[in-house]
């Protein structure tokens, strides 16, 4: 089976976490592409989304979802996204897709997370992914010397030429040769340096339930 038809498979499981009458709140990425066009097979049944990006905003308003901002309404029931890396705890890594602030903004607003991700997501230690961390532009240079001071190498993402700029008009640095043993702990470090939007370990909300393409189908991790 290949990769592709993995997340076609983990989108469409996503559907039966997914209760009539709520609003879904709706992650980023090529997975959660697939989980956004399933969801439209039963959109009558929905009250909309809440996006994490603009990417996933245009997709699901293609579909004639509804798309709410995440100030216009309260608790979300479940938020549906992927992952680059999850270990065996729920602890993940995410931002591939540069939208790790507004992820985990939707996540904390939601009572459950239910992972997508394809099984070549399943690590026992995070950190083999590059470490996306968003920024403040001032203060990049100093953040890359803060990583270094731990052994890592911080690199400020790139795009046609230029620095990413985010949905915040921020920058990404992409962090190498982390070994993430206490994600909890590492996530509450980062977190406090100034600069530092958000980094990409989603410890803090991490996933209730992973939903995990194999080429035997879908395993179901619950944590």
């Amino acid at each position: 089976m290949t990769q592709d038809e993995l997340k076609a498979l983990v989108g469409q499981a996503a559907l039966q976490y997914v209760t009539p009458g709520d609003i879904v709140g709706v992650g980023t990425g090529s997975t959660v592409n697939k989980f956004i066009d399933a969801l439209a097979g039963m959109k009558e049944q929905i009250a909309g989304a809440v996006s994490s990006s603009e990417a996933s905003t245009a997709r699901l308003k293609a579909l004639g979802i509804p798309v709410f901002e995440a100030n216009a309404v309260g608790e979300l029931s479940v938020y549906i996204d992927g992952a680059d890396e999850i270990d065996g705890q729920g602890h993940m890594v995410k931002g591939g897709g540069a939208a790790l602030t507004r992820e985990k903004i939707v996540a904390a607003q939601s009572r459950r997370f239910v992972c997508i991700a394809d099984d070549s997501k399943l690590v026992k230690v995070l950190g083999r992914f590059p470490l996306p961390v968003e920024v403040i532009p001032m203060a990049t240079a100093r953040l890359v010397r803060q990583f270094a001071q731990m052994g890592a190498t911080a690199q400020v993402r790139m795009k046609d030429g230029a620095p990413l700029v985010t949905d915040n008009g921020q920058h990404i640095l992409d962090v190498t040769g982390l070994q993430i043993t206490d994600p909890l702990a590492f996530e509450s470090q980062v977190n406090q340096w100034p600069g530092v939007v958000t980094v990409g370990v989603f410890a803090h909300q991490k996933a209730s339930v992973c939903l995990l393409g194999t080429p035997d189908g879908v395993k179901t991790l619950t944590f």
